[in-house]
């Protein structure tokens, strides 16, 4: 698999999908491989831009627990794949879309990654920049989603099926996402 197919997953159909489908990747390969380390992104860079900007970046962030705040926000990201994966197979049974466990959580490890990517923008110490970069973001993850959805369910002859239950995905998706910055604040 070649860096221009995965740059390709949140646009295309069936063909790449398939291909990481194919590779028979395990739950727990997908959990070490690459949700353990991507969820490493957002609270170490969250981390940097904590103790390095301070108040100069927004109001109110020099004063915050880094330490604790991003090692709860490690921790949440590592029981929301697990969440995900379980919510994604739920959903899209009771859409009648045929899918394994092991491709709901497939999904749950790729969906995510523009996100995880977007934290990248903490780099730089501009609060516009690092807005952007999770809009982005999570148009890029949404994308993801709906395009895994119709690619790796069993009977998807019906795009308004697929995109209901990707609305329902999403929604729960953008929901724990959101939960996860409200508790970063919060502390």
């Amino acid at each position: 698999m070649t860096i221009t197919q995965l740059l390709s997953l949140p646009f295309s159909g069936n063909g790449v999908w398939q291909d990481l489908r194919r590779m028979d990747f395990s739950i727990p390969f997908l959990a070490w491989v690459i949700v353990v380390p991507m969820s490493f992104l957002p609270p170490v860079l969250l981390y940097y831009a904590g103790t390095h900007y301070g108040d100069a970046f927004i109001q109110g962030f020099a004063d915050k627990e880094w330490r604790f705040i991003t090692t709860i926000l490690f921790l949440a990201e590592l029981l929301t794949f697990f969440v995900m994966g379980w919510l994604i197979k739920a959903v899209l049974d009771g859409h009648n879309l045929q899918v394994s466990y092991q491709d709901s959580y497939l999904l749950a490890a790729i969906a995510p990654l523009p996100l995880w990517l977007s934290s990248l923008a903490l780099l730089v110490p501009v609060l516009a920049v690092s807005v952007l970069a999770v809009f982005a973001g999570m148009f890029l993850s949404c994308a993801l989603i709906y395009q895994g959805i119709r690619s790796l369910c069993k009977r998807t002859q019906n795009d308004v099926l697929a995109m209901s239950a990707t609305y329902t995905v999403m929604a729960a998706s953008l929901l724990a996402w959101g939960l996860l910055m409200a508790m970063v604040w919060a502390f």
